[in-house]
């Protein structure tokens, strides 16, 4: 058959986004080519003139994500609740993509009633439902994400469509033929700080994978696409891969050889490379990096009678996203509302403050901050979360007290920066300041422990380096504990459980309580193992979104005297025992 009796069909494809409309700054703006040529890159104008030329004179075009589009750490888009991304996103043409973790950040519901029905809650115009570059309402997404591994906890059933199908014109009679795109989740998505949910689960991919494929294949599917947030490394060239490792690698070496191209996001790699499938036929294999950094451009041939792939006439190519081309006039408009609009909202007030938080610990391990952010804390974990809120598998139990990690042994606090008065000395925080302040895009949770594991993550606060020095990580305790620790003693011996009160009752060791916490410490990340093993966890709101919500429910944030911890040093000595109470301060 001549090669021009074949349908040919272009797949073009960007991944992890972020809401980077107007591309990212310093070394993520900057990729490398072959022989170490450099361009600089990114911006969704500059993205919809590069997708304008490829996309010229192509009959069959598809354009698609393999997740993480939006959610992340742009203050633009972040601060309307990723509503910009979605208009870039359609403005683009986004024809369908794959749900990342980021995609699950608020809730399965938010996903698919707000960002792909439009659907605004809770406060329109306050924290979704903005108005849009035109003047108009938010109304969600022009294409649908998928995702066939990720389901509820309790029924198994899937949040998502687990693959679909695309139709192209070239066969006989120009009669349309099918391609099956199948799309998964990164394992373990739901145990992942941010994207953290006690209501989800996620399948294993290789499995999944196989089994969409056989589905697609019965009804009649003969090329087939698949799409997976999880990602691989293979070297720093966009445009190739040299020694490729990593979960979607591992993947595409085992996943039926019925799939044809896998595409892939999550580690934030660029790579463009063939490998083989089971049965040593070549297929693509790429990662279109991040931050709107690359377009992948995978050119495949139907055969006009089967549908099926002539593997030996794909071709894929990575174009890099420069700067250097004329601004699309549509996206361009849309990235400068937006960032207008975000300088406006960054300098709204949201409440007031009565003095300065600042990060400056005293020698029992306190800050004005860190008392800010416990009692923000156990606020947040006060309420339910609203009906439209579908993150949880078990009912809601109101928080006890609240324990915050003020400068972990691994990652970072939640606590950003100070919140501190303008330097004319007025008293408004503002939008932007909050934000600022507090929020690292993950959920506070609850969850049920004893008051021993309570003693024990105290007791954590302590840890001995290689070469045996004492390190000490302390932990924020929300307004209604005081506890007190001797300095003096060994490590994990130094709180004693009768001196710890909660509500004013001492601390009692068998009995369960309701701790109100991050998800980074409820999945053990930060150095406070004894909280991992827990109960019945409840996921609330995102502690950006919190915070700025917590703050406009309070009068006037007033900084707290740092009387929740006493620091003493009692040593045994020949005549007896002696405590000194100490007093002082420390560094951050």
């Amino acid at each position: 058959m001549r090669d021009d009796a074949y349908v040919d069909v272009q797949l073009l494809n960007i991944t992890d986004l972020h809401g980077y409309l107007q591309g990212p700054a310093g070394s993520d703006a900057v990729i490398q080519g072959a022989g170490g040529v450099s361009y600089k890159v990114g911006g969704v104008a500059a993205m919809g003139t590069h997708l304008q030329r490829l996309r010229k004179g192509r009959r069959n075009s598809l354009f698609f994500a393999p997740g993480d589009l939006f959610s992340g750490w742009e203050f633009d888009s972040a601060a309307f609740a990723d509503e910009p991304t979605v208009e870039a996103l359609n403005a683009l043409g986004l024809d369908f993509a794959t749900a990342g973790n980021h995609e699950f950040d608020k809730s399965p519901s938010f996903l698919t009633r707000h960002m792909m029905e439009g659907e605004p809650f809770p406060v329109v115009g306050r924290d979704t439902g903005f108005r849009d570059s035109t003047g108009q309402p938010f109304r969600g997404a022009d294409f649908s994400y998928y995702s066939g591994n990720v389901v509820r906890s309790g029924s198994g059933q899937t949040v998502l469509r687990p693959y679909h199908v695309e139709y192209v014109q070239g066969g006989p009679g120009n009669r349309r033929l099918p391609i099956g795109f199948i799309h998964l989740t990164v394992v373990g998505m739901e145990n992942m700080p941010g994207s953290y949910h006690p209501g989800l689960r996620t399948l294993g991919d290789l499995a999944t994978a196989d089994r969409c494929a056989r589905e697609l294949k019965a009804r009649g599917v003969n090329a087939i696409v698949l799409c997976i947030h999880d990602g691989a490394s293979a070297g720093d060239d966009f445009n190739s891969g040299s020694n490729p490792f990593g979960p979607a690698y591992d993947l595409a070496l085992k996943v039926t050889p019925d799939i044809d191209a896998i595409v892939c996001g999550h580690w934030h790699s660029r790579f463009n490379m063939m490998v083989p499938d089971p049965l040593g036929v070549p297929r693509p294999f790429v990662e279109a990096g991040y931050h709107g950094q690359v377009i992948n451009e995978i050119n495949l041939s139907l055969d006009p009678t089967t549908g099926k792939v002539v593997r030996d006439l794909t071709v894929s190519t990575s174009h890099p996203n420069t700067r250097d081309v004329p601004p699309h006039p549509k996206l361009k408009a849309i990235a400068d509302y937006w960032a207008e609009r975000a300088l406006e909202r960054a300098r709204s007030p949201i409440g007031r403050q009565s003095g300065p938080f600042t990060r400056v610990r005293n020698a029992a391990g306190q800050s004005t901050m860190g008392d800010l952010a416990a009692d923000w804390t156990l606020w947040a974990a006060s309420t339910p979360v609203p009906a439209n809120d579908d993150s949880n598998i078990h009912p809601f139990l109101p928080a006890q007290l609240a324990l915050v990690p003020l400068a972990p042994q691994d990652g970072l606090p939640v606590m950003r920066g100070d919140l501190v008065p303008s330097a004319d000395g007025g008293d408004t925080v503002t939008f932007g300041k909050a934000w600022a302040a507090i929020g690292r895009s993950s959920p506070t949770v609850s969850v049920t422990v004893t008051g021993q594991q309570i003693h024990d993550a105290l007791e954590q606060q302590w840890t001995k380096d290689s070469a045996g020095a004492v390190r000490f990580a302390p932990l924020a305790v929300s307004h209604n504990v005081r506890y007190s620790f001797n300095s003096a003693g060994a490590v994990g011996d130094r709180v004693d459980a009768a001196e710890v009160f909660i509500d004013g009752a001492p601390l009692r060791p068998g009995a369960d309580y309701r701790v109100a916490c991050t998800s980074r410490t409820v999945l053990g990340l930060d150095g406070f193992p004894a909280l991992a093993t827990h109960r019945r966890p409840y996921r609330f709101e995102r502690d950006c979104e919190s915070f700025i919500a917590y703050v406009r429910a309070q009068p006037m944030l007033t900084p707290s005297p740092l009387k929740r911890v006493t620091a003493y040093e009692k040593k045994r000595r020949s005549q007896g025992d002696r405590a000194t109470v100490r007093t002082g301060s420390a560094g951050r």
